[in-house]
């Protein structure tokens, strides 16, 4: 029996995998990119093996889950906010319809649990000033639209056919690798290109607030939630917090680490203006409450840590 990681050879399906194949777990990475760089699967051989596929297609989602005897899934494979926006019938075809094919080749072949990463950009812009597990989602783009449906159709599912389907909605997440996608990109970029010795321009204005949560806090996260017991698992869709540092904190705290680091901004006024409207306050009681969620790493603890990585092996981030 083996556990399923949709978006296997993305940044959150790679770390996950990695922390599975320590706890003694057989893995199945399942993702239409092939392993990128910094990624070797013979290394974690023969605990994983990687299948290419699209979560679009019915006939490969329902070939990988019969054929590899799947027990569990976490599912993080997802086209990202700004293609989406660019093509919303493929961010239909692969975030809500991939995740349908999911759920039923799931409940076909008797999968026993699914873990989903959702976001916080499943609420509406300008939604209220503290947002939680059970304030109204109403998101005005596509990738948040299909991050509600993939919530919607997991939780149908466990109501219909009994899929013991959790979530979580995760703020920004930042850490080495975590790439360019994505508006919310300059918190990683910010930290990641001083390590490499680059200059970064940041595009939005220096007092502009983002939450966002260190790699391995996200990691642990999916993990605890995944493994707690049923009976702790009441809300089934959780709100998680991070930090909500300003442009010009994060910055700051760089040069207190890196003091040559070269950070300048120039901002862009409609970038600027999209991550402001975002929700700044997080209300993660129930995770912390339910299945005791806690952060591990302090907002300078993360900072700290992302630098130390990359500079232990800069050349898998040039």
């Amino acid at each position: 029996m083996s556990i399923l990681v949709t978006g296997g050879t993305g940044f959150i399906g790679w770390n996950i995998t990695k922390k599975l194949v320590e706890k003694g777990e057989e893995v199945v990475l399942f993702d239409i990119a092939p392993p990128r760089r910094g990624q070797n699967i013979e290394e974690l051989a023969p605990k994983v093996k990687f299948r290419r596929g699209d979560l679009a297609y019915w006939p490969e989602v329902l070939d990988v889950v019969k054929r590899n005897s799947i027990k569990e899934i976490f599912h993080t494979g997802a086209m990202l906010s700004e293609a989406c926006e660019e093509n919303p019938l493929a961010a239909y075809m692969v975030n809500i319809n991939g995740t349908f094919n999911l759920l039923e080749a799931s409940v076909l072949f008797g999968v026993e649990k699914m873990t989903f990463i959702s976001s916080v950009a499943s609420y509406s812009l300008g939604e209220a000033e503290v947002i939680s597990s059970r304030s109204p989602q109403r998101p005005h783009s596509m990738y948040g639209v299909s991050k509600v449906c993939g919530e919607l159709l997991g939780e149908y599912f466990n109501r219909r056919f009994g899929l013991d389907f959790r979530c979580v909605r995760l703020p920004s997440i930042i850490g080495p690798g975590r790439g360019g996608g994505g508006l919310s990109s300059y918190t990683t970029l910010m930290i990641q290109e001083p390590a490499l010795g680059k200059p970064y321009e940041v595009y939005v204005t220096e007092d502009t607030r983002c939450p966002i949560l260190y790699y391995k806090d996200a990691v642990n996260c999916l993990l605890k939630l995944h493994e707690a017991p049923g009976d702790r698992v009441k809300t089934r869709s959780y709100c998680i917090a991070g930090y909500n540092p300003t442009a010009g904190e994060i910055a700051g705290m760089v040069r207190e680490k890196i003091p040559d680091a070269k950070i300048t901004f120039r901002p862009d006024p409609e970038k600027t203006r999209i991550v402001k409207s975002w929700a700044q306050k997080i209300d993660e009681f129930e995770a912390s409450d339910e299945w005791g969620w806690r952060r591990e790493y302090t907002l300078e603890e993360s900072i700290e840590d992302f630098i130390e990585e990359v500079r232990k092996n800069p050349e898998r981030y040039i």
